[in-house]
């Protein structure tokens, strides 16, 4: 069924995103409420040791980056790793990765526009935060539903506020180590800190001090908040369906990754704990507003919260956007509803938007509603991410494998390295279950997986298979 305001299903997406907004979506990937806020939890659990955590999972996903990227080259799809996992591995596999990455999508989304809600409450206290959930939902739908470029520019902005504000935090807190300014009123501010022994009096007491300031089980339990704070950087892979220029783009997008990693996670964590020794940064409270306070910042929390709701729409955004594509993809290949591959004139797949937007309206009513909703979302949301990202190994292992790699690309990854990241992945599940606050993530993400085998059982297999051929074929 088409209206007057749609287009014929088989109408393509158009390529409208240029090398800038690759890139800035590519910038904008690393930066959300895992750095601003999550990295205190990632802090506590490894104390700064967590910069090494930080370098060794930002590898791993800088191999996937890679994986991804030679398969995006191949294949400048809107459907992405889904369409690689259905073309190298089968129906089931895209099935699997697409959904997977749709629900990915959604439930960061879910959070997202509940912390929104919450960020406004700083400045308008008491006001109801329906009334912040319906404006930014309005605002996502006004986004998504015109044309592609659209996005690409209000990435462009967001991205270029949260980089702004991450290089002040740096150059800040650069100034107040070189000049020894006391920001914690016992130890003095040195990169000493990053390797000192507390003493109880200090706050060590209970730990075993250094580097490693909760030992090796710390170290590790910090991986899972690593990997999620890395969550979503796959967009760039989705974004290739409508770059104009894909052979360009994507690599040089790419290639920024190690340079995201070192510079918003590794140096930004280290000034921080340099500054402030890593058990006097509290998980109530973001990094950020203790630096910019300490530099004397006129309005230091309402500038940190300005750049916090910019962080959240930015992440929302590129949510609906990610999840919108997948799935109009996964409708070309017969994985879902055929209605969702009908575009708009703007060229935008209107029907994937809308069912975004009402899928977060319902995730925040639930959100309110159940006490522990939040810690269901954030589990689901870090599975989901790992198996994404294993899909896509898989998927470039086959395509190795499989001698489809006869044209040279831009972007490569030797085989080996393919192989080295999945055992990494794989290691990150197994330490799930170790841990009881990850523990519910990998029970929930097994139910998950269960349950998308049984429907794609029973109620796919049959018409998707020949769909998927039919696709595949063109």
């Amino acid at each position: 069924m088409t209206t007057s305001q749609t287009q014929p299903s088989d109408q393509q997406l158009t390529r409208m995103l240029s090398l800038r907004h690759i890139m800035f979506i590519a910038l904008g990937s690393a930066i959300g409420t895992g750095l601003f806020y999550g990295s205190a939890s990632a802090i506590q659990a490894a104390g700064p040791s967590v910069v090494l955590a930080y370098m060794i999972g930002g590898a791993a996903v800088f191999m996937v980056m890679r994986a991804m990227g030679e398969l995006a080259l191949a294949h400048p799809v809107a459907g992405a790793f889904s369409e690689y996992a259905t073309r190298y591995l089968g129906p089931w596999a895209g099935f699997v990765t697409g959904w997977s990455y749709a629900l990915e999508m959604a439930l960061v989304a879910i959070a997202d526009v509940s912390a929104f809600a919450i960020y406004m409450q700083f400045w308008f206290p008491g006001t109801p935060s329906w009334i912040w959930i319906v404006s930014v939902l309005l605002i996502l739908l006004a986004v998504n539903l015109t044309k592609v470029k659209a996005f690409g520019e209000t990435e462009f902005w967001f991205t270029l506020i949260k980089v702004s504000a991450i290089i002040a935090m740096i150059c800040g807190g650069l100034a107040l180590l070189l000049l020894g300014i006391h920001t914690h009123t016992e130890v003095a501010p040195s990169v000493t800190n990053l390797w000192a022994l507390p003493d109880a009096a200090h706050g060590g007491g209970g730990t075993q001090g250094g580097f490693f300031a909760n030992g090796w089980q710390g170290f590790l339990a910090c991986f899972t908040v690593v990997m999620f704070a890395f969550g979503g950087i796959e967009t760039i892979g989705i974004a290739a369906g409508e770059a104009k220029n894909p052979r360009v783009s994507i690599p040089k997008a790419i290639r920024t990754v190690p340079f995201r990693i070192l510079l918003f996670y590794v140096l930004t964590l280290s000034i921080i704990m340099s500054l402030y020794p890593w058990y006097s940064v509290s998980k109530s409270n973001s990094p950020f507003v203790q630096i910019f306070s300490s530099l004397g910042v006129p309005f230091a929390a309402d500038i940190l919260n300005a750049v916090i709701i910019t962080a959240a729409i930015s992440a929302l955004n590129a949510d609906v956007y990610g999840a919108g594509r997948m799935l109009y993809g996964l409708a070309q290949q017969g994985l879902a509803p055929r209605a969702f591959s009908r575009l708009s004139k703007n060229g935008a797949p209107w029907m994937t938007t809308i069912m975004m937007v009402l899928v977060l309206a319902v995730g925040v009513i639930m959100n309110a509603l159940f006490e522990d909703a939040f810690v269901v979302v954030a589990s689901l949301a870090t599975f989901a991410t790992v198996l994404v990202w294993v899909m896509i190994l898989l998927s470039h292992i086959a395509y190795k494998r499989g001698g489809h790699d006869t044209q040279v690309q831009p972007v490569r990854l030797p085989l080996w390295a393919s192989y080295a990241a999945l055992a990494f992945m794989l290691a990150v599940v197994v330490l799930f279950a170790f841990f009881e606050d990850t523990r519910l993530a990998l029970v929930t993400g097994l139910v998950w997986c269960l349950l998308l085998g049984a429907y794609y059982a029973f109620a796919v297999r049959g018409s998707a298979g020949a769909s998927s051929a039919q696709s595949l074929k063109s």
